[in-house]
């Protein structure tokens, strides 16, 4: 049973209590250390954050036809997004209805009809349920009542949205904003073509990994040299919406190293993270996305898909050394998330200040977690 914030002890009430949402950027510091290494917190994030919000479950061009089916895990729940018959889009809880076995067991695919390994229940791409064998002697069993359980789902641009908690009653259009959306219709995304995705582990909380993408930049001189080479360091911008935040930098060529200035071209760079867990980075026509699962109170996975214009024989070559650049950075940042989360387990830590300049995305970030945290079930 997930925890929420009814079921909270008293020790977890007042860990959530020692952050102040009401400072202001220029007097607030971070939210506690506890706040990463806590394991009911984490518990209770799964719950009051995660199923509460519209996530992210998988791309359209992974069901764009009829019987095309992927699935995921969000919150720990399993889920697959499958395109029915009649073209419709539905996403139902992967969870078979007779004994709780997987329906569908592989990542991705296309079939006519959904079947459970296990014992062979078997559901319509509509999610009723059609076949159960050996089962006609059971009394009082009701099949139309039986069908896979549904979720909300929602599209918007390349992707698929599902909400677990039903009761929070809010569209995905109304979570994301209409200012996000419009700065977004400019950039043509379904020009854009997915062209490979790749998996990192990460020893450290999830919040780990968002503070450090939204630190404006701060970290990218030290850390990041290719990537500081190409981005005009002193005109780094940090714009907060309701719930997202954009960091953009005009992109820069001269004195740029070369591995990085090759793939990362045009006039500015565009870092957008959007509550709690996704986050879309762009560059004049190039995109990779990050979306950050929680697999523990210090273990995290970040799935990351790369878009190009092009992604036939011809640009292969060209779009991998993109790729690297990528890759490149994120084994860099493995190593500073470790030692985040190491010295956030320390007595010596509990919290620290906030850059004015560079990090409000983060104070929008802890702000949104507090509100998540302490809202009523």
């Amino acid at each position: 049973m997930r925890l929420t914030l009814t079921m909270m002890n008293s020790t977890l009430k007042e860990l959530v209590k020692n952050y102040d949402p009401d400072l202001p950027l220029d007097h607030a510091s971070t939210i506690p250390s506890s706040w990463y290494t806590n394991k009911d917190l984490y518990e209770l994030e799964l719950n009051a954050v995660f199923s509460n919000s519209w996530q992210v479950a998988g791309r359209l061009d992974q069901v764009s036809q009829p019987g095309e089916y992927v699935t995921s895990e969000i919150a720990g729940e399993p889920i697959v997004i499958v395109r029915g018959s009649d073209n419709v889009l539905r996403g139902f809880y992967n969870v078979c209805r007779h004994h709780a076995a997987a329906v569908m067991a592989e990542p991705h695919g296309k079939v006519s009809q959904l079947r459970c390994p296990y014992h062979g229940w078997t559901y319509s791409l509509a999610g009723e349920l059609k076949g159960t064998p050996d089962f006609s002697d059971v009394c009082n069993f009701d099949r139309q009542s039986t069908g896979l359980v549904p979720l909300a789902i929602a599209e918007w641009e390349n992707w698929v949205f599902v909400k677990l908690n039903q009761a929070a009653d809010f569209a995905l259009k109304s979570f994301l904003g209409e200012s996000l959306i419009d700065q977004f219709q400019p950039l043509q995304l379904n020009s854009l073509h997915w062209f490979e995705r790749r998996y990192y582990s990460f020893d450290c909380n999830w919040k780990v990994f968002v503070d450090n993408y939204l630190d404006g930049g701060y970290h990218v001189p030290y850390l990041h040299k290719g990537l500081d080479s190409v981005l005009d360091y002193s005109n780094y911008m940090i714009e907060n919406g309701e719930r997202y935040c954009l960091q953009w930098s005009p992109l820069v060529s001269e004195g740029a190293e070369a591995q990085t200035g090759a793939v990362r071209k045009g006039h500015r760079a565009l870092y957008y993270w959007i509550y709690p867990n996704f986050m879309i980075n762009y560059y004049d026509g190039v995109m990779d996305t990050n979306l950050v699962v929680p697999r523990g109170v210090d273990k995290t996975e970040v799935v990351f898909d790369f878009y190009f214009p092009d992604v036939t024989d011809g640009s292969r070559a060209r779009n991998l050394a993109s790729v690297e650049v990528g890759q490149r950075i994120q084994d860099e940042d493995v190593a500073i998330c470790k030692s985040v989360q190491r010295g956030l387990n320390s007595r010596a830590y509990n919290t620290g200040r906030l850059s004015v300049r560079r990090e409000a995305g983060e104070h929008l970030f802890h702000r949104l977690l507090h509100q998540d945290l302490t809202a009523t079930d």
